[in-house]
């Protein structure tokens, strides 16, 4: 697999804990240094706003994908490479997803592990061929984990064995793992290759 764009899931508010700032900003500019170009919904406040300013900052690419409704409430950043207006919140949703060779959640980007059953599961475009990292800084999602009932544990559980979600708390290590991914499908197929039957 081959990656170029990276979906970035961040919130808009600055983030309970300062290490989360500090993580966006790291992460903006790993994918800037890489040659990534940065997929993520377009804000310019709180983690959002400092991954994609970190990005900018070095020279990456950077494009926002927003809803027309929202623009007026919630202006997209300026300066953005690349700026997408979607009709609807469920459309955009699905932009960010299929614009991008990978998808990556910041601390605080996901309020619950719930959206890993949209974009994440097998029976989903993303769970057969894009990787999921989990950014676990100050063990974020390590917290969510314990409060997950017992579906989602599941879920998390065979998506981290299938390798499709890869949780680090290292962002240069975590960038590493997911470029690094190959399908399953992939895996399946080079091992028949090499079987005798």
């Amino acid at each position: 697999m081959t990656m170029r764009r990276v979906f970035v899931i961040g919130g808009s508010g600055p983030g309970a804990n300062p290490e989360f700032a500090v993580a966006a900003e790291a992460v903006g500019r790993l994918l800037a240094d890489n040659g990534l170009r940065l997929v993520y919904s377009g804000g310019g406040q709180g983690l959002s706003g400092a991954l994609a300013e970190a990005a900018l900052a070095r020279g990456g690419a950077v494009e926002g994908i927003v809803v027309q409704t929202d623009m007026q409430r919630n202006p997209p950043r300026a300066g953005l490479t690349e700026l997408v207006v979607a009709d609807s919140e469920p459309e955009r949703d699905a932009m960010l997803v299929a614009r991008a060779d990978a998808v990556l959640a910041l601390p605080e980007g996901m309020s619950s592990l719930r959206p890993l059953e949209a974009i994440c599961g097998p029976d989903q475009p993303l769970g057969r061929q894009k990787p999921f990292g989990l950014l676990n800084t100050g063990d974020y999602y390590t917290t969510l984990l314990k409060g997950a009932d017992d579906d989602l544990l599941e879920l998390f559980a065979r998506e981290s064995q299938r390798g499709l979600l890869i949780v680090e708390r290292d962002p240069a290590v975590l960038l590493r793992a997911m470029a690094d991914f190959r399908p399953p499908e992939t895996r399946r197929l080079e091992r028949r290759e090499d079987s005798e039957w």
